[in-house]
């Protein structure tokens, strides 16, 4: 008989209250402060520099300067945070929340505009020397 009570208590208490679970699709997460995120890109401080790509451990990151372009697999990042400590210019930051799941695998390309670098001045002509004159002979 009392395991019947504790049932009957424990459903009663669950009717009146708030449910355990949160309405996920409806509302969006709140993650907690130090919840790894995804790593995104702020293209336009980029300059192709490559220390996300050499710092990245799984080598998730690929950077092409040649093709202008920085390519992250998030299947293979470990969102450890090294290339965001490591990026010169804090072009890279990671954003909590998860990568949208998907059922196949995909890598994230981003077309970067990088400046061409600054042409040097051109340099004055130096003046010519002046031609040894021969000293003129007087007599």
């Amino acid at each position: 008989m009392s395991k019947i009570m504790s049932f009957t208590k424990i459903a009663l208490k669950n009717l009146v209250s708030k449910p355990a679970t949160t309405s996920y699709p409806f509302e969006p997460k709140e993650y907690p402060e130090r919840t790894r995120g995804h790593v995104v890109l702020d293209d336009d401080p980029c300059i192709l520099c490559g220390m996300c790509m050499r710092s990245c451990p799984p080598g998730a990151i690929k950077v092409d300067r040649a093709g202008g372009t920085w390519a992250i697999n998030g299947y293979d990042c470990i969102q450890c945070g090294y290339c965001v400590e490591k990026c010169p210019k804090k072009c890279l930051s990671i954003v909590p929340g998860y990568t949208e799941p998907s059922s196949e695998k995909t890598i994230q390309t981003v077309k970067v505009e990088v400046p061409p670098p600054p042409k040097p001045a051109a340099k004055p002509a130096a003046p010519k020397p002046a031609a040894d004159k021969a000293p003129e002979n007087k007599e």
